[in-house]
Order: structure tokens, then C-alpha cells, then sequence
């Protein structure tokens, strides 16, 4: 049985990259919000992700599909926050990414050889097939949840509570997630006999 560090960090150190470039926007935007308003965020916003996608190309001479995806969602629906002066469709963003998340996670049980949990953690857990499943499953339903409470977040409760929690209750909630998921997959492979694990 093997077990590496990368448990912890759960997704490896490209997603580290990918979190640290997605979550400096959020800052940006958090910041912004409470030196102005939602629409000079919104513009902030829609500045500081594409720099981070240069970021990310100048230091790794690659783009991250789903940075990508998050700055298309930002570009667009922040063209129509501003352009309606609504902040409804600013709002949607994260739940849009997040139910797009956990419905790839959820096909690829079904498209490809491994799921997106096995692609992303097969070099640091060996797991039986059922229990990459599980795991995939989990993943799926974490994105949707976090979807779900977006926007229940973003139209029960005032602006600058959805703010707040878009910067701080999401990054919480993923962080408690990975360290949830560290200890299972832990005592997952801890339990199984070496030779039914499946790595990649």
C-alpha cells in the first residue's frame, strides 16, 4: 500500500496553483466590493481573472481548463451585471461552476477509464474500484452542495453576506472537505489488502 503526502493537498500541487489563482480574484473582488460597491467588484473581478490566467500561462506554459471555464463564466456574466446593472447574474457564477463540476464528476463514472477522482489521486492513493466510485460520488455531491448553497446564500441574505461567504464560507467548506476526504482515503488504503488496490 502506498500513501503520499499529496493526500493532504488533496488534488496534488497543479490544483494548489489553480486554488491559490482562482482565490486571489476572490480577494480582489472581496476587497473591491467594500471599497465601493458590487459593479466596481464586478469590473475588478473581470480584470483579475484573465491576468491570472496569463499568470498561469507564464509560469507553466499551460491553461488550466477549469481557470478557464471560471473566466468565461466571470467575463460573461459580469458583462451582464454591469450591462443590466443587475447583480443577480454575478451572483450565479460560482453555482454554475459548481453544478458544471459535479456533473462532470458525476458523467465520468461513465465516460473514459477512471473517473476524475482516480485521474486526479491515482498517483497518491490505490483504492479498489468501488471505493474510487465512492469517492468520485462524493466529489459530485460536495460540488453540487456548494452550488445549491450559493444560492441560497446569494437570495436569502444581504449582498455583503453572500461576499463574504462567496471568500470565506466556500474556501472553508472545500478545506474541511479535503480534510475529510485526506482521512478516509487514509484509512481506505490503511483496510485494503495490497494486493486488490487499484492505482493508477
Amino acid at each position: 500500500m502506498r500513501y503520499d503526502s499529496r493526500l493532504f493537498s488533496a488534488w496534488g500541487p497543479d490544483f494548489s496553483m489553480q486554488y491559490l489563482l482562482e482565490y486571489l480574484p476572490v480577494v480582489a473582488f472581496f476587497s473591491a466590493y467594500f471599497y465601493a460597491d458590487i459593479y466596481f467588484a464586478t469590473g475588478v473581478l473581470m480584470v483579475a481573472m484573465p491576468i491570472g490566467l496569463l499568470i498561469q500561462w507564464m509560469l507553466t506554459r499551460k491553461i488550466n481548463r477549469i481557470y478557464m471555464a471560471s473566466t468565461a463564466l466571470v467575463l460573461i456574466l459580469g458583462s451582464a451585471t454591469l450591462f443590466f446593472r443587475n447583480p443577480d447574474f454575478i451572483k450565479l457564477k460560482p453555482s454554475v461552476l459548481n453544478w458544471a463540476f459535479a456533473l462532470a464528476f458525476f458523467a465520468s463514472r461513465w465516460i473514459g477509464e477512471k473517473t476524475f477522482a482516480q485521474r486526479m489521486l491515482g498517483a497518491a492513493a490505490e483504492l479498489k474500484p468501488e471505493q474510487w466510485v465512492i469517492l468520485n460520488n462524493l466529489w459530485s455531491g460536495f460540488f453540487l452542495i456548494v452550488g445549491t448553497l450559493n444560492i441560497y446564500v446569494a437570495y436569502s441574505y444581504p449582498e455583503d453576506v453572500w461576499v463574504k461567504f462567496k471568500l470565506f464560507g466556500m474556501l472553508g467548506l472545500t478545506l474541511i472537505f479535503v480534510i475529510i476526504q485526506a482521512i478516509w482515503l487514509a484509512s481506505a488504503m490503511r483496510n485494503n489488502p495490497p494486493e486488490t488496490n487499484q492505482g493508477d
